[in-house]
Parts: structure tokens; sequence; C-alpha cells
């Protein structure tokens, strides 16, 4: 979404309502964990001063992330509700980092919207039937549960390492 400052005049008074789906794509380029996006359903209203705008924004869509323990699609849905600041003043720019300068005249929400959607990726998304799912091996390796494992390790024999062979038939031996 991009807008010209001089043609945001007409909505000085009244502010602006904003009901719009949005595609940000570049929102993959910035995290390589989202495979797909939705078109992001973007709703709200603007508001205008002397030189900055209020937006306040409510965001939702569907992100595609990787299941962390099958890497199977699982769908995301993101709901974000913020109050973003755009301002095309240079009267404060070193001091304030809640406003986004504007640089020109055109507002080019879309970064502001794809930062959003970036911060709100969990770290860990898991399928809803992942833990269920049997594990299975691969080439040259297998997957055991701690249980399994000591299961196996109880079941089987006692083995005595080859280089100490020599070392329990001394204790066999008599006293002579």
């Amino acid at each position: 979404m991009k807008w010209v400052i001089h043609q945001l005049a007409k909505y000085r008074h009244d502010g602006m309502p904003i009901d719009q789906y949005v595609q940000l794509d570049k929102v993959m380029e910035r995290n390589p964990d989202i495979r797909k996006i939705s078109p992001v359903h973007v709703k709200g209203h603007c508001t205008f001063g002397a030189a900055q705008m209020t937006c306040h924004f409510h965001l939702t869509g569907t992100l595609t992330l990787p299941c962390a323990r099958t890497w199977e699609d699982v769908e995301y849905p993101i709901d974000i509700k913020t109050v973003e600041l755009f301002s095309w003043s240079d009267a404060h720019k070193d001091n304030d980092e809640d406003i986004h300068y504007v640089d020109g005249d055109v507002i080019d929400v879309d970064p502001v919207l794809e930062e959003l959607i970036v911060v709100e990726v969990p770290l860990q998304v898991f399928k809803e039937d992942a833990s269920h799912q049997p594990h299975t091996g691969g080439k040259d390796w297998t997957y055991l549960t701690d249980e399994e494992l000591s299961a196996i390790r109880e079941n089987e024999p006692k083995k005595s390492d080859p280089r100490l062979a020599d070392l329990a038939k001394y204790f066999d031996q008599t006293d002579e």
C-alpha cells in the first residue's frame, strides 16, 4: 500500500478508512521459514495531523510454516492489532524510534506491515498430530525414545570388553 501525501489531504477531517487485501511476498525473503503467505487483510483507520499520520491497523492472514518435528506444512493464523505513526517532518527525526519517517512524497506501508508479520513468526510450530506419528529411521540412523532404549539395554546380555578378557582370566586363576 502506497499513498501520496498530497492526495491524503482530502481525508484530513474525517480520516481515511482502510479495508483491503495486500500480498506481502517479501516476507518470505526476510524469513526463510515462511513457506507461503496468504493475502493479508488490512483493516483500520488513519487520521492526519500537520506533518504526521496515525494508523490503527488490524492485520489477519495465514502463514505456512514448517512443523518442527515432521517438517510438513503447518498453517499458522496471524491476527495483529497495532498503531503506527508516519511522519514527513524532520523536526524530531533522531529522538523517536516509534515513528516511521517518510522520505519523499510517498508513504509506503508495506515494509512496516512486513516487519509486523516477521516479528509474529513463532520459533516452532507443531502439526496437530505430529506427536502421534510413528518415528522412523533413515539411512544409517534410527529413532528411539528413552523408554525403548532402556528396554533394549535391559534385555541385552552383558558383554565384556575383549580388551579386558585377559584380565578376567587373571581373577579366575587360583593362588598357587
